[in-house]
């Protein structure tokens, strides 16, 4: 067998945190295909469990390169699950964390101390500790990395966001700073535009296709990205072991209008 010169991630393994829907379950696949081991983590065991077993069924080839465990990201002993998640996994190449809890879209007026920091107990405070635990176990090789999820709205203000876009802004100062102090390890971030993920299943039917339909017309594009189309920034942080410290934005050029 040739070597593989630009399919540097077979038979790597990599932790996708987040990784049993939207986004997550999008870089899990991509890492299958590309020949490599593959560990999800959520906070439900029914959802670990159906994922497995949907992307077994999906790439039966790599069914033993697939493997998953629950990890509450929204519990108080936050810590402790993270440190007992890695423990199980064992050493990896690559860390991806697209992890997120319900939106919280607080208007200022209403937010509190309380809410605030729990709105940012799974999509600040988590990445944070995922990457003082996890550089214990990852291999400490510039070809390893570590990559975060933030959002567009870090860079394109909307209203009733601004906890939300806190949280996301607070991503770009983290990774550049971890970039510097778990070198040779590279921490990167993907900032996802609107994407057709179950984040909105919220919405009625209805009012999700009116947002879409409003984003379509505003956006470069033309479209709403899919989560197989942001997957690619993923891949592209994990394989490029020249970048540290960036931020990759997959969003249908929303920032453009």
């Amino acid at each position: 067998m040739p070597t593989l010169k630009y399919n540097k991630l077979f038979q790597k393994h990599i932790l996708i945190i987040g990784g049993t829907s939207g986004i997550g379950y999008a870089v899990a696949e991509a890492c299958l295909e590309s020949g490599a081991r593959v560990t999800i983590s959520s906070s439900d065991e029914g959802r670990v469990a159906s994922s497995i077993k949907s992307l077994k069924a999906a790439y039966p080839s790599y069914e033993n390169h697939v493997s998953g465990y629950v990890c509450d990201l929204a519990e108080p002993s936050l810590e402790k699950e993270i440190e007992n998640l890695f423990q199980k996994c064992g050493l990896k190449d690559h860390i991806v964390f697209t992890a997120g809890d319900r939106l919280a879209t607080i208007p200022i007026q209403d937010a509190t101390y309380e809410n605030i920091v729990r709105a940012g107990q799974v999509r600040f405070i988590a990445p944070l500790l995922v990457a003082k635990i996890g550089s214990r176990y990852i291999k400490q090789v510039p070809e390893s990395s570590i990559i975060f999820t933030a959002g567009v709205v870090a860079e394109k203000p909307m209203p009733g966001w601004t906890v939300v876009a806190s949280y996301a802004a607070g991503l770009h100062g983290m990774v550049r700073n971890l970039a510097v102090d778990l070198k040779p390890v590279r921490v990167n971030l993907v900032s996802p535009g609107p994407v057709d993920t179950e984040l909105w299943s919220g919405m009625g039917g209805g009012a999700k296709k009116k947002m879409f339909e409003e984003i379509k017309g505003r956006v470069p594009t033309g479209h709403v990205g899919r989560p197989e189309e942001v997957a690619e920034a993923y891949l592209w942080l994990m394989k490029d072991s020249n970048v540290t410290g960036f931020v990759a934005c997959s969003d249908s050029g929303t920032k453009l209008v």
